[in-house]
């Protein structure tokens, strides 16, 4: 989960180097670190803290070459210390090193490296992978990478100095993602697109144990055996303004208020009134979406959450045996799947672990595979037989909010496409549906207009340290998602249940103390919802609703109400979700939280 950066151009290295890893700050940010080649070799500079604490060391250093990689760290092996720091280098200093990923077998090789006379200054798994470096280079870098990878198990993406190499450096990817960009006078890489879209928009992904040698101007890639690969470069359809903060405090408020825009760049094309059109993207005759009998739907954290909100719509939508799983669950399950069913992977990155390995396994039993994820050229995109692309443009902010609404917009696409392929929606209430899409965007926006109103009451509620949130039906996975925004960037303790459930336990800790937040649009289970409610107010707890417009009876039982516009009831995660997604961020900054880099977390969960 930590982000890498390299360059090798006529720019100042330190420089480049900075600027990537503020980009990529989301994936880790316990401590950075920079090796940058000038005229008197390779000098190296670590600092506990953020991309910004690093910067100001490299400006009193004054460190200057043409020649570098950079490295911002979320901790794994080692504590948070200078010394765990990366670049790492060997004990003779001829490399230095940056790693993203984990070394499973690092302490056998560590033994080892120890008993023939290495000292090792660090606790990491990526120092043991240097000194093996070390050990084993005979002269020829490619021969010496091919060594290494079949030395090292585990998940890593590597990016080498060479100090007998003053013009270009090396690349190792198994698992975890990096991604290389060149133009005619430079060549970088790194750890995910936004730290290479100021240079270049044509970006080369590296395959599973592919190794490069990057230079000024030029890329060459080998697989893992060293036979030479061709690849052509993929334009990325992102630009530099799109990883801005473009005027707003966080780049968390930025994407909230992009949803709108989400929704429309990701139904363009898709959508008609006359209904879903995705032949584009998914070559699938209707014999072969007849033949469906099952879907499964996995995921992790938030794309988790759009997963479940997708389980109802599909029930309702299509005849399909439907399940929804988390990834790091279902990999080690005795899953069943046949031809038959469709493995649909939602991840923003494409890039994360478990749902990479989830989906190898049930590709290997015979299921088909189908990917949905922000990032045209991730892993998970490469490996699956069909992929459906959010076009939500980049997302910076740790905690996810504009991907959750790309991801459930592109899941109904498809829920809808199988149910109008399967004949299980008329095409009267086919065209009805597709119509309500359409409109989503503008109800989204009228929703995040009244964000003053969702402010006020976030003020009010700032000093509260647990919440209970509540949901029934489609507006269940709703609960966990508010919940989770609330955990991820306040760290105030707050706990989803089906509101069912509440007797079955969670109501033991209700008190004046312990507010509960209920998702409640006037749909099907509203007056089961305002039972519920009753339930906790004779519990003394303050209540929030988040209630549709017009909606008069709810404001007799509850202390506030965050307001949505009507909808469908199917459509109304869309809605119920922003003044949530709105009340944690608020909470959050009247708490004095750090927003887009929220402790302990990274954007990306690219190791077990």
């Amino acid at each position: 989960m930590c982000g890498i950066v390299g360059y090798v151009g006529p720019r100042n290295a330190a420089d480049v180097l900075l600027d990537g890893l503020r980009r990529l700050e989301y994936r880790g940010y316990d401590s950075a670190g920079l090796a940058v080649r000038g005229t008197e070799g390779v000098q190296v500079v670590k600092e506990l803290g953020k991309v910004a604490d690093l910067a100001r060391v490299v400006q009193e250093r004054q460190m200057s070459g043409n020649l570098g990689v950079g490295h911002t760290r979320w901790a794994t092996h080692g504590g948070v210390t200078e010394v765990n720091a990366h670049p790492h280098c060997d004990h003779c200093g001829r490399f230095a090193l940056v790693h993203n990923g984990i070394v499973e077998n690092y302490l056998d090789l560590r033994e080892d490296l120890e008993n023939r006379g290495v000292a090792f200054v660090s606790q990491t798994d990526s120092e043991v992978v240097v000194q093996l470096l070390a050990q084993i280079h005979q002269g020829d870098m490619l021969t010496t990478l091919v060594d290494l990878q079949k030395r090292l198990r585990g998940s890593f993406a590597l990016v080498i100095l060479c100090h007998d190499d003053p013009d270009g450096f090396y690349c190792v990817r198994r698992g975890s993602p990096l991604v290389l960009g060149v133009n005619d006078q430079e060549g970088l890489c790194a750890s995910d697109v936004p730290a290479l879209l100021p240079y270049t928009r044509e970006v080369l992904y590296l395959e599973e144990g592919e190794i490069a040698e990057i230079r000024r101007g030029s890329a060459r890639i080998w697989d893992q055996e060293g036979h030479p690969v061709d690849r052509k470069p993929v334009q990325v359809d992102w630009d530099v303004a799109m990883a801005e903060k473009d005027g707003f405090p966080h780049y968390m408020a930025k994407e909230i208020h992009e949803q709108g825009a989400v929704l429309r760049s990701t139904l363009k094309g898709r959508l008609t009134e006359q209904g879903v059109d995705l032949s584009e993207e998914l070559d699938w005759s209707g014999e072969f979406v007849r033949s469906l009998k099952q879907v499964h739907l996995v995921a992790c954290g938030t794309s988790y959450y759009a997963a479940l909100v997708a389980e109802r719509v599909l029930e309702q939508w299509t005849d399909l045996d439907v399940r929804v799983d988390i990834a790091s669950e279902y990999r080690y399950r005795q899953v069943r799947v046949t031809p038959q069913t469709l493995a649909v992977f939602v991840s923003q990155s494409g890039e994360t672990a478990d749902t990479l390995a989830a989906q190898r396994k049930v590709r290997s039993l015979g299921a088909r595979c189908l990917a949905v994820t922000n990032v045209r050229g991730a892993t998970l995109a490469r490996e699956v037989h069909d992929r459906l692309l959010l076009k939500a443009g980049p997302e910076i902010g740790v905690a996810a909010t504009k991907t959750f609404m790309g991801q459930m917009a592109t899941l109904y696409l498809l829920a809808l496409k199988l149910g109008w392929d399967r004949g299980t929606l008329n095409p009267a209430e086919a065209e009805r549906l597709a119509a309500a899409l359409i409109q989503l965007p503008y109800q989204v926006e009228r929703t995040l207009e009244r964000e003053e109103q969702v402010r006020r009451v976030a003020e009010k509620y700032s000093k509260y340290d647990n919440f209970l949130y509540l949901g029934r039906g489609i507006s269940f996975p709703v609960a966990l998602e508010g919940a989770l925004k609330l955990k991820e960037i306040s760290y105030v303790h707050a706990e989803a249940y089906a509101a069912g459930e509440m007797k079955h336990g969670p109501i033991a800790l209700l008190e004046p103390d312990v507010p509960v937040m209920t998702v409640m649009p006037r749909d099907s289970l509203y007056e089961k919802s305002l039972s519920n409610l009753q339930e906790a107010k004779a519990r003394r707890s303050p209540l929030v609703a988040v209630a549709t417009d017009g909606d008069d009876l709810v404001t007799r039982h509850v202390d506030d109400v965050l307001r949505i516009p009507w909808s469908d009831e199917v459509f109304s995660p869309f809605l119920s979700v922003i003044p949530l997604q709105q009340f944690a961020y608020h909470v959050a900054r009247f708490r004095g939280r750090e927003i887009d880099q929220p402790r302990n977390l990274a954007k990306s969960v690219t190791v077990e």
